[in-house]
């Protein structure tokens, strides 16, 4: 899976070409951010970068959360760690397992769009869509209770705050034990779902299996509900591309693409596992290199008038979700979730605006995947 990158700390707008900037992250550590939509896509492939620390307790870091904040894994076998983990989940986010899933998705969708046009206007589409159906899914993916769901949402909550370093700990200490015990349940009594042919697989271990839920678990739910709640709001805030996507529904996978693209999403920590010279810079073993989405993905070279939304955008791919070896897994399921809730959302409620002014929408700030606190809409 994958997850949008910490808050930015670099502009979107006006970023032209490549470059390697010396910069100070938000707990106060060096770093090198490096700007471009070809210097960043490169340096995705480059084997002299990778997520693990030699020293991880002195590395450099990018906030407190688990899973972005610093490095992880084990630096002496991380190449082939993350083989296995990809040889063993990319099963479960085949092309083939999206388009079965793709009918249970919809019904899903459907289910909470009539919940919230039977509670009437206005609403609170993060509420009433954009949090629930990411859940729904990855509960059913994973054979996790959604009874559950307010249990794993505080962890997750916690596991990605960017500041409190103890209770992030706590977080991935009763995250993962959760996740443990779901193992043992699934050893005894399997179901129909990615913990169970996980347990199934000789040699997996439970407290791989578990590691694997948990990181499953939080990406799985958090990246889609905060991109639905973002890229609703960028539609509605340009009327323009919401009627255009109304009377056009077949944009509806490129408006998707064009929503992520726009997002304000920023920094992807990497650590260089030797010394290396990128546009001139020498680079230090060790040193925190911080891939920036966000310019990549405005980069004047390659995208036309990058800072305004254009649903029928067909120029270069956007790296949200990574790109080469490390391409998010979870990427397929993501871009499902999206495309149905988006393309259902335009048909039943074509007059669907906002129902407060755009500058009053609260961000979640104490957690790195960010998103909205609350989307209030009417029709």
């Amino acid at each position: 899976m994958t997850m949008p990158p910490p808050p930015s700390i670099c502009p979107v707008t006006g970023i032209v070409g490549s470059g390697v900037t010396r910069v100070t992250t938000p707990t106060g550590d060096p770093a090198w951010l490096v700007t471009g939509h070809e210097l960043v896509r490169d340096l995705f492939t480059d084997p002299r970068l990778g997520r693990a620390h030699r020293t991880p307790e002195t590395a450099a870091r990018l906030g407190e959360s688990a899973f972005s904040g610093g490095p992880i894994g084990n630096f002496d076998t991380e190449l082939e760690d993350h083989a296995r983990m990809r040889t063993l989940l990319q099963p479960h986010f085949s092309p083939r397992r999206m388009r079965e899933l793709r009918p249970r998705v919809e019904q899903l969708t459907s289910e909470l769009l009539d919940a919230m046009a039977d509670q009437g206007s206005p609403a609170d589409l993060q509420a009433a869509l954009a949090l629930p159906l990411p859940l729904l899914v990855i509960c059913e993916l994973l054979g996790v209770p959604y009874t559950d769901r307010n249990l794993f949402r505080d962890w997750v909550d916690a596991v990605g705050n960017v500041t409190d370093r103890a209770k992030v700990e706590q977080g991935v200490a009763e995250l993962f034990a959760y996740c443990l015990e779901l193992v043992g349940e699934k050893r005894r009594d399997p179901g129909d779902d990615v913990v169970s042919r996980l347990c199934a697989i000789d040699g997996v271990a439970d407290t791989e299996i578990a590691t694997h839920a948990m990181v499953l678990l939080f990406a799985g739910h958090e990246t889609s509900a905060v991109q639905i709640g973002v890229g609703v709001r960028m539609l509605l805030e340009n009327p323009g591309q919401w009627r255009l996507l109304h009377e056009r529904p077949e944009l509806v996978a490129s408006a998707a693409e064009e929503l992520l693209r726009a997002c304000d999403a920023s920094s992807l920590p990497r650590y260089a596992r030797s010394a290396l010279e990128v546009a001139d810079v020498e680079i230090a073993a060790g040193d925190l290199v911080l891939l920036g989405i966000a310019s990549a993905n405005h980069d004047r070279a390659l995208f036309t008038d990058p800072e305004r939304v254009d649903i029928t955008r067909q120029e270069a791919a956007h790296f949200l979700f990574g790109y080469g070896p490390r391409y998010c897994l979870g990427a397929p399921l993501a871009r499902l979730e999206l495309q149905v809730a988006f393309g259902q959302l335009v048909r039943r409620f074509p007059t669907l605006t906002l129902a407060v002014d755009p500058a009053t929408l609260a961000e979640r700030d104490e957690v790195f995947t960010g998103g909205l606190t609350a989307l209030p809409v009417r029709w």
